[in-house]
């Protein structure tokens, strides 16, 4: 087994500065594998203050550069802007149509200039010089944000991969290979290890910008945390302030298990432990018991069989290339068949 990490180990090589030397003012990536809490973590930080405040997620790296291509070419700027301005972000960014359009037709090379300039007239129409962003799926394209923003720091909220498997079953977030129709959780606690394993690979080649933050930690011991964290991102994070102010999932939890939150005593940590059976979960640790272990996560110990089993042993050992795989294949020309349900667009006019 691998030796858990502290999750709260500020870092101590120099991070890299924005534009004006200050990394007070160097934007946020929330980052995560889905159903981590990362919609939390970031209204979280948005309730603090100092943040601008925009309630959405730009579906920058897994959406829009696969579908419209190099932004270093002026037509797929010219097409992304004929789509995006339909969308669901662009509704919630309050910004002006022409000033986006002419702003980023002129402006924008990459991902990264898109982020800036629609963030940046965020910020600037609040009056604040800071901003983050919410977006699960960045996790993945750590790197690719880094070369573009080199300012950029990244919160990785990271939480139990039993939790995970459970809440992203239920919610039919995870398509399994066809022949594994049958086996959803195990499929989603693959996609789970994957996902949080490339995440602390590609996040600790920046030490200095990196931190891993335990969803279980935030809800169970939220000054604590939110204490290490303002730390790291040079911010001050009151707690009073934040629940006060109670932005988004601060005072509005997002469950998938809705009937729970209308009983006493709701608890949103270690739900696997009554809703899963002792077989699923003697199974779920035989096939990532390492890498619970990895990331803190203690196994509950169940010896109800000594094996994995030939099917879930072949699922261990073709889902991680298959994943890959389609992460790859978003960076080549099918690339533009990407899925853009998550902007929710209009009709086109």
């Amino acid at each position: 087994m691998v030796a858990a990490t502290s999750p709260y180990t500020i870092p101590s090589c120099a991070s890299q500065r924005d534009e004006t030397g200050n990394r007070a003012n160097s934007p946020v990536f929330v980052i995560g594998c889905h159903r981590s809490g990362t919609n939390l973590l970031y209204d979280t930080l948005l309730s603090a203050g100092g943040f601008a405040v925009y309630r959405a997620s730009l579906a920058v790296y897994e959406t829009l550069i696969p579908r419209f291509g190099d932004l270093a070419i002026r037509r797929n700027r010219e097409k992304l802007m004929q789509v995006w301005l339909r969308s669901k972000p662009f509704r919630r960014s309050g910004l002006d149509p022409d000033l986006v359009r002419s702003k980023i037709v002129s402006e924008c090379r990459s991902g990264g200039d898109f982020l800036r300039i629609i963030m940046g007239e965020i910020a600037r129409n609040q009056n604040v010089e800071r901003w983050a962003v919410y977006n699960p799926d960045n996790v993945l394209y750590i790197r690719e944000i880094k070369r573009e923003i080199p300012e950029a720091l990244f919160v990785h909220i990271i939480r139990d991969g039993r939790d995970i498997s459970l809440s992203l079953t239920k919610m039919g977030g995870l398509r399994p290979l066809w022949w594994d129709a049958k086996r959803p959780l195990f499929a989603t606690a693959l996609y789970w290890q994957w996902t949080v394993r490339k995440g602390r690979h590609d996040g600790r080649m920046f030490p200095g910008d990196y931190i891993e933050v335990r969803y279980e930690d935030l809800v169970t011991q939220p000054q604590a945390t939110l204490g290490t964290l303002a730390e790291f991102l040079n911010r001050d994070l009151d707690y009073s302030r934040i629940r006060s102010v109670g932005l988004g999932r601060v005072s509005d939890p997002n469950s998938t298990f809705r009937s729970e939150q209308r009983e006493s005593g709701f608890n949103p940590v270690n739900r696997w432990k009554e809703r899963l059976s002792r077989q699923e979960i003697a199974e779920l640790e035989m096939l990532m018991g390492d890498c619970l272990q990895e990331f803190g996560y203690a196994p509950a110990n169940i010896n109800d069989q000594t094996s994995l089993g030939a099917r879930l042993g072949l699922m261990r050992i073709l889902y991680p290339p298959y994943f890959e795989t389609k992460l790859w294949l978003k960076s080549t020309a099918l690339g533009r068949f990407a899925s853009m349900d998550a902007l929710e667009l209009t009709e086109a006019r």
